[in-house]
Parts: structure tokens; C-alpha cells; sequence
């Protein structure tokens, strides 16, 4: 190996491992109580190590934010695989949800917190990018059948992401215990109440 070959591994290994370290204290201390400083004394490295990498906490956020979308579209191409374009936007529906319950903090860091303001235009678009266009995707295929209400595209997107999200959401931030009476009731009804929506807007 090379000597710009080595010192690109280098750089990529670093910048893996404060990534990792950066998701365990978002993670575990929350996002707001998590420092640049802290991080570094986490991987034993001065803050200004990190600054060559990442400008700010902002920018390193929205790298673990790039993860955790990694992970939610392994979790779509695992799970949702039916050739049938209803039962896989069923699926999609499912599995985020599934994603959401399972993965409470890494949801809140992808979906709920505000969203960074001084970070790159790019990243807000690049972040999830693969998720939305797998439901898009799926929503396109359903629409070119003639199986949906909904005839466009993008409402038909913004409809199902937001009533997902939104379930998701209310029971995260405990607002469904008003409905409830056991955390073991949350999952089916979240997943009936999906599907009931999807049958509303099937034809």
C-alpha cells in the first residue's frame, strides 16, 4: 500500500471512529449535552483533531444522521420485498414503524429534534434521500397500476411518511398513554392504524 493510499485509510478510519463515538453520546447523553470536547475525550483525541474533520457538532450530526438512514434502508431492502406493490407499501409502512419503536433515540435523532440550520443545503437533501426514494419508488409502481386514490406522487408521499411519523411520534413522546392501558398494546395498534389508513386510500 501506498503512502496516499495509507494516510486515505487513515482519514476514513478516524473519521469512523468519531462517528461512533459521536452516535453513542447523542445516544446515551442526548444531542444537546453533547459536546465537541466531549467527543474527543471520548476517543482520546484533542477537540481539534475532530475540527479537521467535521466544522462543527451540527455537520457531525447529520454524519450519524447519514448512518442511522443506512440503517433504516437496510431494514426496508430486509423487510420490504413483496413483488406486489400494495403489500410492499404495507411493508415500508410496517418496518418504519418497527424501526421507530425499536430504535427510540436514533429515531428522535433522525426525525424529531430540530434540525440543524447552519449545515450544508446538500446534506439536508442527501440525508434519507434513499429512504424517501424507496417509498417513492413503491408509490410510483402503485400509481402507474391504478391501485391508489391518490394520483400524485408527491402527496401521496407526504400522506403516508406523515402518518407513519406521526404515530410514531405520539407514542415516543408519550402521548398515547391516554389511549392505552399497556406498552404491549402500542405496536399492533400503531400497525392497524396504518393499515387502516392504506386501505382508505386504496382502490
Amino acid at each position: 500500500m501506498g503512502v496516499t493510499e495509507r494516510k486515505e485509510r487513515e482519514k476514513t478510519e478516524m473519521r469512523e471512529l468519531i462517528t461512533a463515538a459521536a452516535m453513542k453520546m447523542f445516544l446515551e447523553d442526548g444531542y444537546a449535552k453533547t459536546s465537541i470536547r466531549g467527543i474527543a475525550d471520548a476517543i482520546e483525541y484533542s477537540p481539534g483533531t475532530i475540527y479537521l474533520y467535521f466544522k462543527d457538532k451540527d455537520e457531525l450530526l447529520y454524519e450519524v444522521q447519514a448512518d442511522a438512514y443506512g440503517r433504516l434502508l437496510e431494514v426496508f431492502q430486509k423487510e420490504a420485498t413483496s413483488t406486489d406493490p400494495l403489500e410492499r407499501l404495507s411493508q415500508i409502512g410496517r418496518a418504519y414503524i418497527d424501526f421507530g419503536l425499536n430504535n427510540p433515540e436514533l429515531y428522535d435523532l433522525m426525525f424529531i429534534i430540530r434540525s440543524p440550520m447552519n449545515v450544508d443545503e446538500k446534506l439536508h437533501k442527501v440525508n434519507g434521500e434513499n429512504c424517501l426514494n424507496f417509498l417513492i419508488e413503491c408509490l410510483t409502481n402503485c400509481i402507474s397500476k391504478d391501485l391508489l386514490r391518490i394520483n400524485d406522487v408527491q402527496q401521496a408521499t407526504l400522506q403516508i411518511w406523515s402518518t407513519v411519523h406521526g404515530l410514531v411520534s405520539l407514542h415516543l413522546r408519550c402521548r398515547l398513554k391516554i389511549m392505552v392501558e399497556s406498552e404491549e398494546e402500542v405496536p399492533q395498534m400503531l400497525i392497524k392504524t396504518m393499515e387502516d389508513y392504506l386501505a382508505s386510500v386504496t382502490k
